[in-house]
């Protein structure tokens, strides 16, 4: 999955001859999964029309701040434009629009967006050979730069004048592995290995029966998903589930009992940075598992248990360096019982789950959780989808490494 996935990118468009690259552009970061939203100036669409790029985006094209053309219309809102954007790419970038970009001269409403703009803002110049060279250009782009904006070097090749050299505009594909590469090293958790186990495990009773319980998997899976989008190497090792990662770039490794689950963590414990247990492993397994199904005959039938390996305790036994998270669902005594796994099991911290608590537990969108670190310091949060629950489980391990 590109990292531009889910990205809200608005492109602004201004008038060169190399906007018509511009509907390949759209058409990549569609691919990539990213929203877009276009702002043309007035003077592109001499080189590109509003409809292909509205087609291509699926979103209409914004050129003006209204429709003159229609008394009822409402404004285009530059600052909603510009506090919606994750980030502006303007592609093509003419000596003109950087300049007005440099002095603030806000004629049109890609100008007026970029001066709203909180996010980062990428720049794609594109020119012939002799503006690209100029001075004043120069000076656009240190400027630029000193502002915070990101330069997409131009490339070298045949110009429009029909020169040859510097000031092509970065064809798409360029532009494209530009923003990931920049993106991606930017990341929180770029760097970082994370082992994160998910879902139930099924402990066998016979070849068609097993013990097990009601976890989805969902918190897990959030987890790994969300440390994925934070530039972290991620390893999902996950018991029975129907649910399916986003990123192709996560291991995904299906188990099914807690036994496998105990052997497949060991594999990767002593190479990642962090471990995230969330799966709800079974604590006991039958001791002795039936060849052949066991037919319904007694009124009653026993069933000897024995204890399952205890996969979060024997990694905080050979816990060197990993950031350890354990997972506790309790009935009663919440906070002590929690505080007691933290010290048993060696954990830097724990996500304590009460089932007390209305919209917690298995099977449901939501999750309620209270953060207890190694010190003891309890955090109490509210009830939040269990992707946003999942963000403030990576923003703790982004909080570790940042401290």
């Amino acid at each position: 999955m590109s990292v531009l996935s889910g990205k809200k990118i608005i492109l602004g468009v201004s008038g060169g001859i190399a906007a018509y690259k511009t509907a390949s552009l759209v058409r990549l970061f569609i691919k990539a999964g990213a929203h877009v939203q276009v702002i043309m100036t007035p003077a592109s669409k001499d080189f590109i029309t509003p409809l292909t790029l509205s087609t291509l985006s699926k979103n209409p094209v914004y050129s003006s701040f209204y429709d003159d053309n229609d008394e009822n219309a409402q404004w285009n809102n530059h600052v909603e434009l510009g506090l919606w954007a994750d980030l502006i790419v303007i592609a093509p970038a003419t000596a003109s629009t950087m300049s007005k970009m440099v002095n603030g001269n806000c004629d049109n409403l890609l100008i007026a967006t970029y001066l709203s703009a909180k996010c980062p803002v990428y720049v794609a110049p594109a020119m012939d050979l002799d503006m690209y060279q100029h001075g004043s250009t120069k000076a656009s782009f240190k400027a630029l730069q000193e502002f915070g904006n990101h330069i997409i070097p131009a490339e070298k090749g045949e110009l429009a004048s029909g020169l040859s050299g510097e000031g092509r505009m970065a064809e798409p594909e360029n532009i494209i592995s530009f923003l990931e590469f920049d993106l991606l090293n930017k990341l929180p958790l770029k760097g970082k290995k994370i082992l994160i186990t998910a879902g139930p495990t099924y402990e066998a009773i016979d070849p068609v029966r097993f013990i097990g319980n009601h976890s989805s998997g969902k918190m897990g899976f959030d987890i790994a998903n969300y440390s994925s989008k934070m530039g972290a190497e991620v390893i999902l090792i996950t018991g029975p589930t129907h649910l399916s990662v986003e990123d192709s770039a996560i291991n995904l490794i299906k188990v099914v009992s807690a036994e496998q689950m105990f052997e497949a963590c060991h594999k990767f414990y002593s190479q990642v940075d962090v471990a995230i247990a969330a799966a709800a492993v079974a604590d006991y397994k039958p001791k002795n598992v039936a060849n052949q199904k066991i037919k319904k005959c007694d009124d009653e039938l026993s069933i000897e248990l024995e204890k399952t390996k205890d996969i979060l305790a024997s990694m905080g036994k050979l816990k060197k360096n990993q950031f350890l998270i354990g997972f506790a669902l309790e009935t009663e005594n919440e906070i002590e019982n929690a505080k007691l796994k933290i010290e048993k099991k060696n954990l830097d911290l724990i996500v304590l789950n009460s089932l007390q608590d209305e919209g917690a537990g298995f099977g449901k969108p939501t999750n309620k959780i209270t953060f207890i670190d190694k010190n003891f310091v309890v955090e109490p949060m509210e009830l939040k989808t269990k992707e946003q629950v999942a963000a403030d489980i990576i923003n703790k391990i982004i909080n570790h490494y940042n401290a």
